[in-house]
């Protein structure tokens, strides 16, 4: 088992989430579930995969409301046992604390580990400039709101590969940093912009990396980790 992986589960389907988990459980660290699966199937999908043999679920629906409404799904999905789970550094101070809050008073044990989104994989600086109207480097853009996560008490943040060496010197060894958007060096991108290899995100400082349609999309998993790096 890799101890930087975490599996990806884009699927609307219950029953292949659960082949997914079954056939790669070996491998991965802990499986990501997003809306493709909450929606449909409800939070109960989080005892499901456990049942298949996925040790630690990452709940990845990226909490962003004001801070009461961000507390209660905290709240609630911290009652499922989740390991990790993510909210928008954009919600600001308030809204992060209040997650903290709350992710400690709902969990029985260890409260689930809180990460923030500082700015997604699928934008890139044209976007963040002519589109959201932020006048600062992507890569500042960054590191600011990673550091505004950190100070509001989370756990660590969701950054691409392009910028985690620079936010892990700037933030230290503690903070948990998250890279999605990885690809085999030779794969088309899809629907993301700033990505790179699990083996240049882990080299750069990433503890843990997401990869998706690269492996889970493979009939060959030993063969599609190495074209990873992983």
């Amino acid at each position: 088992m890799n101890p930087h992986l975490i599996v990806a589960l884009d699927t609307g389907s219950l029953a292949e989430a659960k082949a997914t988990v079954e056939r790669l459980s070996g491998h991965a660290s802990a499986f990501k579930v997003g809306h493709g699966l909450v929606l449909p199937h409800g939070l109960g999908v989080v005892d499901e995969l456990r049942g298949a043999g996925a040790k630690k679920i990452f709940l990845d629906l990226k909490f962003h409301d004001i801070p009461n409404s961000v507390a209660i799904a905290v709240h609630e999905a911290a009652k499922r046992g989740v390991w990790m789970m993510t909210l928008h550094a954009a919600g600001g101070s308030a809204m992060m604390a209040a997650a903290v809050e709350a992710a400690g008073s709902a969990a029985d044990g260890v409260p689930p580990l809180l990460v923030a989104v500082t700015v997604l994989t699928s934008i890139d600086e044209p976007t963040l400039a002519d589109e959201l109207g932020v006048a600062r480097k992507l890569s500042d853009q960054v590191e600011q709101t990673a550091r505004l996560a950190i100070s509001s008490g989370v756990d660590g943040v969701v950054c691409s590969g392009f910028e985690v060496a620079r936010l892990r010197q700037a933030l230290g060894d503690q903070p948990i940093l998250v890279v999605p958007g990885i690809r085999q060096q030779s794969a088309a991108s899809q629907d993301q912009r700033r990505v790179v290899t699990a083996s240049e995100a882990i080299a750069r400082g990433a503890s843990y990396v997401v990869v998706g349609r690269a492996l889970t999309a493979s009939d060959n998993p030993e063969k599609a980790l190495a074209g990873l790096g992983l």
